[in-house]
Formats: C-alpha cells, structure tokens, sequence
C-alpha cells in the first residue's frame, strides 16, 4: 500500500507541476499584453502632447516673442505658427492702444450704473509757476513698439510709463501761470508735455510708445476760486465773440468799401487825365492864336471878338426898344422871337426873359 501511496503521489506531483507551469504562462502572457496597451496609451498620450505643445495660434492684436532656451528670438505675428516643444517657448504680447488715467480712477459698481470718477489728490495736485495749485487730470495712451524689450528690458514697463508721465506733467505745469493752465494754454501744454515723455521713453528704451496725452480736467481746489475762473472763461469767451462778429462785420464791409474806392480813384483818373488833355488842348490852341497874334494883332483881336460871341449871343434874346412902348417901333432881332411875339400879341414883353437896350432919339 505504501508503493501504491507514493505512485498516486508522483501523479499527483506531476499534474500540480504542469498546472502551475500552465498559469505561470497565461500570467505571462495577460502581463505582456498589459504592458502593450500601456505603452501604446503613453505613445499616444505623448504624441498629443507634443502636437499640442508644438502648435500655437497668435491673435490679430497680437504679437509672439518666441525664445529657445530662455533666449528671446524672432517676433511672430499674428497666424498659426509651430515651434520646438518643451525647448521653444512663446509669450503672447497686446499690441492694441492702452492707457491709463493720472489724477482720478474711474469706478463702476455694476454695468448698468455709470462710471463715477473719483479724484487722486496725490496725482491731480500740481504748483504752477506764479505759486497757484491746480487739480490737472491727464489720461495717458500707449502701445507696445517693441515686444522684446517690453519683456526683458524692465521689470514693470507700465509702472515706468506712469511715473515718467507723472514727473514731466510737473515739469511742464511748473512753468505755466494757473491762468495758462486753466483756460488758454491747454494745447501748448498737452504739446510740451507729450513731446517731454517720447524723449525720455527713448532715453528708457522700454519698449513703450506714446501715442497720445490729453489734459482731462483743469481747475483749482477750492469751489470759489472755481466759480471765479469760469466766470473769468465766459468773459474771454464773450470777448471771442464779440471779436469774431467784429471780424465778420469787416470782412463784409472791407470788399465793398474797397470797390467803392476803386471806382472813386478810377473816376478821379479819368478826370485828371481828361483836364490835362483839354489844357493841353487849350494851350495848343492859345500858342496858335498868340502866332497869329503878332503877325496881325487888330485882325486877330476881331476875330477873337467875334468868334467870343458866336459862343455867346445864341443865347441872348436882344430887342430894340426906343421907350415908347409901341410894338411898332420895336425892332426884334431875333426872327424866331418875332414870329412868337406876332403869334401872341396879348403877351406882355416882362413875361419872357430879355435884354433891353434903349436907344434915345
């Protein structure tokens, strides 16, 4: 019995080995199988990453610094663009119009409200150059101009821009009266102080470009010196008026007093030049007669005469009257004058205007 206990045994043996072998290979193979799936996840997985890491978009507003290693390299623009993964790393840059108040902060508690504006004394109060103090807002516009060296040129570019407005708006108000300040002087002063702080952005090289500074807001602290400027400004602005409807007055009148000048002195010359003619005329004339005249002086004397009162009696009615007041002893010398008085016999002799010679007998 024992033989046959240690040949039941080996069988069993042997049939344990061969299942255990049978499991140990099934193992194996579900082990291996594992391992594939696994690696093809990762395979995946990695290569998603790459695609997504290699691929980038830059927007219309936009502008990308593209660095290798920590070095800044070419600027991109906008579009899809590739670069390296995990070794090329892009940093998206705005390059729209920005800007910022200086003197007040715009705040809205919600977006049906509007904007309420409250003032910064520290940045708004400004000395001016005849002692005077003076609230002056500003609001400041700019743009990136180069992306690299807003980047890596400075820390806080921003922060500079400000403090560099802040510093040449007091430079510049330092040097204008408050009446300057408050009511003319606004467009000079916005001119001088926009052209102080592109100068100093370019000493800075930041980056930064200043597109435009507009003066906001000018008035001084108090509410009764507030009260007397703008009554000062309504004054100059009456004078304004007052000058440009003198303006418009003279230049309407001026064309016509001009004309009328014109015509006056052109009429003058006529008249000038046409005296002048006739004393050349007359001279002319004079010298010839004077010619004749010492030639024969009687003759010339009769004739003189005569031609006088060819000019003169063809206008003169003369009649000869003895006194006696008959028409019959009257004498007409004139036909055209008889034949009148011989038409109206009933009109008396003072009813026409005359020239009486009386004769004696």
């Amino acid at each position: 019995m024992a033989e046959n206990y240690r040949e039941f045994n080996a069988g069993n043996n042997t049939e344990e080995s061969e299942d255990k072998k049978t499991k140990k290979t099934s193992g194996n193979n579900r082990w291996g199988k594992s391992n594939s799936i696994i690696i093809a996840v990762l395979a995946v997985m990695i290569l998603a990453v790459l695609s997504y890491e290699s691929v980038y978009s830059i927007g219309e507003e936009e502008q990308g610094v593209v660095t290798t290693f920590g070095k800044a390299g070419n600027v991109v623009t906008s579009g899809l663009h590739f670069k390296i993964p995990f070794v090329q790393k892009v940093t998206k840059v705005n390059t729209t119009i920005l800007g910022f108040p200086i003197g007040y902060r715009s705040d809205r508690s919600s977006p049906e409200e509007p904007t309420v504006q409250q003032e910064v004394e520290s940045e708004s109060l400004m000395i001016t150059a005849d002692f005077n103090f003076v609230n002056v807002d500003f609001y400041v516009e700019y743009k990136v101009a180069d992306p690299v060296k807003y980047l890596y040129n400075s820390h806080q570019p921003e922060e500079i821009l400000k403090n560099i407005a802040q510093s040449c708006i007091r430079n510049i108000i330092s040097n204008y009266a408050v009446d300057d300040v408050i009511t003319t002087g606004k467009s000079e002063i916005q001119a001088a102080i926009k052209s102080m702080i592109t100068e100093t952005l370019e000493q800075q090289d930041i980056g930064l470009m200043l597109v435009n500074i507009s003066m906001q807001d000018a008035e001084p602290p108090t509410q009764e010196v507030i009260e007397a400027f703008k009554a000062v400004e309504t004054a100059k602005q009456g004078k304004e008026t007052a000058i440009n409807n003198a303006n418009k007055y003279r230049n309407e009148k001026l064309p016509e007093a001009t004309a009328k000048a014109d015509q006056i002195r052109q009429e003058a010359e006529a008249s000038k030049q046409q005296r002048i003619n006739e004393a050349n005329a007359q001279k002319v004339r004079f010298e010839k007669m004077y010619e004749e005249y010492v030639k024969n002086p009687l003759i010339t004397k009769q004739r003189m005469f005569y031609e006088a009162m060819e000019e003169v009696l063809p206008d003169v009615r003369l009649i000869i009257d003895d006194g006696s007041g008959d028409l019959n002893k009257t004498l007409y010398l004139d036909e055209l004058q008889l034949k009148d008085i011989t038409n109206n016999a009933d009109t008396t002799l003072s009813d026409t205007p005359e020239t009486n010679t009386s004769l004696e007998e």
